[in-house]
């Protein structure tokens, strides 16, 4: 039960090149970010990530890319990121693009022990190339199969001791279906409550899920796009 690491450095101290990342956030909403800059600053090679996106050009996911850890990208968005988009047109970065709900529910099956699940979503493009197709109910359905990591890395508002998590509006994103599909959970969160302090109805991910915590702080909190109306 004695899951709170010291730093985020501490917490990742079995990282090894070529492991398969699931990471959470969306956009730059809810990252991991003292986790993803202790990947970072370890300098791990080779690496898999699944998560929503890669962040932007030089601020979350996107500071592995450019320092050129990352192998292979599984994600919903590529849209902000240059340095993602050079990489992957000049044949560096491998990089397999999956429907956001899907990529969602895979993670999910891969934390639920589920072997797989059929969705309609993808039937006749690219998405369905190679993958088994089934009839039900006069529709046809992919087979998807489940997304299991080495390391989950994900980020929440409050946790206990014991690892049961809270996260706080849309931060809650692409964190609690990641939470647990991987061999180890590390959560990055921003308060520690003493057991009991939580409300058992509001607790998201219960503590079953989390293999490690580390207390983060100074956040930045960036905003991806800055939009404001004219005075």
């Amino acid at each position: 039960m004695k899951k709170i690491y010291p730093s985020a450095a501490e917490a990742i101290f079995d990282l090894k090149d070529g492991a398969t990342l699931v990471v959470g956030g969306f956009g730059l909403c809810g990252n991991p970010e003292m986790l993803i800059g202790a990947v970072h600053d370890k300098g791990v090679k080779g690496l898999t990530i699944v998560s929503n996106n890669c962040g932007t050009t030089d601020q979350g996911l996107g500071i592995l890319l450019q320092a050129r850890q990352v192998k292979r990208m599984v994600a919903s968005y590529v849209g902000e990121n240059k340095e993602f988009e050079r990489q992957y047109l000049s044949g560096e970065l491998e990089v397999e693009l999956t429907p956001q709900g899907t990529l969602a529910e895979r993670c999910r099956a891969g934390a639920a022990g589920i072997g797989g699940f059929y969705t309609g979503t993808g039937v006749g493009t690219q998405v369905a190339e190679g993958k088994e197709i089934r009839n039900f109910g006069g529709r046809d359905y992919l087979l998807e199969l489940p997304i299991k990591g080495d390391f989950a890395l994900i980020k929440a508002w409050k946790a206990d001791p014991w690892g049961n998590l809270v996260f706080r509006k849309t931060a809650r994103n692409f964190n609690q279906p990641m939470a647990g599909a991987a061999r180890v959970t590390i959560a990055e969160v921003e308060e520690i409550v003493p057991v009991g302090a939580l409300d058992p109805d509001q607790i998201h991910v219960p503590s079953i899920y989390v293999s490690r915590l580390v207390l983060g702080k100074d956040y930045r909190k960036p905003i991806e796009r800055r939009t404001t109306r004219k005075s």
